[in-house]
C-alpha cells in the first residue's frame, strides 16, 4: 500500500511520528511536506495529498494539523475524495467501513501519539462494508460532478 501524508506546522511532529509507524508497517510513504515546523498554510499541503488519493498515486491519505479540522475541509474540496477528521479508532473503522473514506486527518494538539497510531491502524486495517453503503457513497461521489 501506499500512502501520502502531510501537515501544516502544528502536525509536523506527528505527521513525522506517523511517517516512521507506516514505514515500519512496511507501507510506502509520499511525504508532500513541511520538511520543519515553520509556519506554513494548511490548505496547501492537503490538496497536495488529496491530488495523490484522487489520481491514483496513492491508495490513501493521511493529513495532521492543530485539530484536523482544516485539513479535512481543504482536502474534501478534491474531486474523489473522501476525507474524514478522525478522532478515535472507532471513528476509523466506520469511516472506512461505512464512507469508504481515503483520507483522515488527525489532530496533532488534542490527540495522543499512541491514540493516532491506533487510528492510522484502524484506518489501513478496514475494508469499505459495501452492501448498502456503497449506494450513499456512490450519492457522495455524484456530488463531485
Amino acid at each position: 500500500m501506499r500512502v501520502s501524508i502531510a501537515s501544516d506546522h502544528a502536525g509536523f511532529e506527528g505527521k513525522q511520528m506517523i511517517a516512521e509507524h507506516l514505514r515500519q508497517r512496511g507501507v510506502e510513504v509520499i511525504d508532500r511536506g513541511p520538511d520543519s515546523d515553520d509556519r506554513v498554510d494548511y490548505p496547501d499541503f492537503a490538496v497536495l495529498v488529496a491530488r495523490d488519493v484522487a489520481e491514483g498515486a496513492a491508495e490513501r491519505g493521511v493529513l495532521v494539523c492543530g485539530t484536523g479540522i482544516g485539513m479535512a475541509i481543504a482536502a474534501n474540496k478534491v474531486a474523489g475524495v473522501r476525507a474524514a477528521n478522525v478522532i478515535d479508532p472507532e471513528f476509523a473503522q466506520l469511516c472506512r467501513d461505512h464512507n469508504d473514506a481515503n483520507v483522515i486527518t488527525l489532530s496533532g494538539r488534542f490527540v495522543s501519539d499512541d491514540d493516532n497510531r491506533a487510528i492510522v491502524d484502524a484506518f489501513l486495517d478496514t475494508p469499505f462494508g459495501g452492501g448498502r453503503h456503497a449506494g450513499r457513497v456512490q450519492k457522495i461521489g455524484a456530488l463531485d460532478r
